[in-house]
């Protein structure tokens, strides 16, 4: 039976990548949050470092970076062309790649497989909670910066990400280059500035539990969206406390879901 986008809708992790050259990884954490189109992932690498006393981007050391820069992560739109999906990228966390991502997703079991259709791969998902609803997405635009930023929900789910410097970096290469490459430790700070958060609902507090960048794990992103324009808390470079202020570009489903929280932070200085 071929699948639609509806089914899709959830969070999913992945157990197993088979890649073109017949490797494994069954080690590497992923997840990815599927809103109505809208979607978020995040893939971590094993043999992370301690990052137990950094706060901020300024306190990362070239080892820390040197590891999160090996991290991959994107968000876009998902969409559909026959029997196969193609995960159109509005952002991600190494530079862009040089073949559009898609494949054919079918069920085996419980086990959803996806097999490559530009590039021979194959992974295995699992769907994480049962529940979907409320399923909503936004796509947003720093009104400071003019980053790209997506925040999608699924059930009590979130998935948020913001665009860095690596929209700009030549296509098909890798961060670790660049990071290896950079001038001065600030520069290559700089270059992993790109946040994937994932994290759970409980009540109005939205916890991110994993991040991208690893000093945002166990702080609130405390969404504030209406209609139009919104914000979240973040944090400076330097360690202190913002909200970055977002123009909405869309909505997906119930926005209402992605909107104020019950302890508004407005009071903190509005940064991109």
């Amino acid at each position: 039976m071929m699948l639609a986008l509806s089914d899709m809708q959830g969070l999913w992790s992945r157990s197993l990548l088979v890649r073109q050259d017949a490797t494994r990884d069954t080690t590497t954490w992923v997840a990815w949050l599927q809103g109505p189109t809208l979607f978020a992932d995040l893939r971590q690498p094993v043999g992370r470092p301690s990052f137990a006393s950094v706060r901020s981007l300024d306190d990362l050391t070239g080892e820390q970076v040197a590891w999160l820069a090996e991290q991959e992560g994107f968000s876009g739109r998902l969409e559909q062309d026959g029997e196969f999906f193609v995960w159109r990228r509005l952002l991600d966390f190494q530079p862009r790649t040089e073949t559009a991502d898609s494949g054919r997703l079918y069920f085996d079991g419980s086990i959803m497989v996806e097999e490559g259709r530009y590039v021979p791969y194959i992974e295995h998902w699992s769907r994480g909670s049962a529940s979907t609803m409320p399923c909503a997405a936004a796509r947003l635009r720093d009104e400071i910066s003019g980053a790209d930023g997506i925040l999608v929900r699924v059930g009590s789910t979130f998935m948020y990400a913001r665009a860095g410097a690596s929209a700009s970096l030549p296509a098909g290469t890798h961060l670790r280059d660049h990071v290896a490459g950079a001038a001065s430790l600030a520069a290559a700070r700089a270059l992993i500035d790109c946040e994937i958060s994932f994290g759970r609902i409980t009540g109005s507090d939205w916890r991110i539990e994993r991040s991208s960048l690893p000093y945002r794990e166990g702080a609130l992103l405390a969404p504030d969206l209406d209609t139009h324009r919104g914000s979240t808390a973040d944090v400076a470079a330097d360690g202190s406390e913002i909200r970055r202020a977002w123009e909405i570009l869309e909505s997906e489903s119930d926005a209402t879901v992605l909107g104020a929280t019950a302890e508004r932070v407005n009071d903190m200085p509005v940064h991109g």
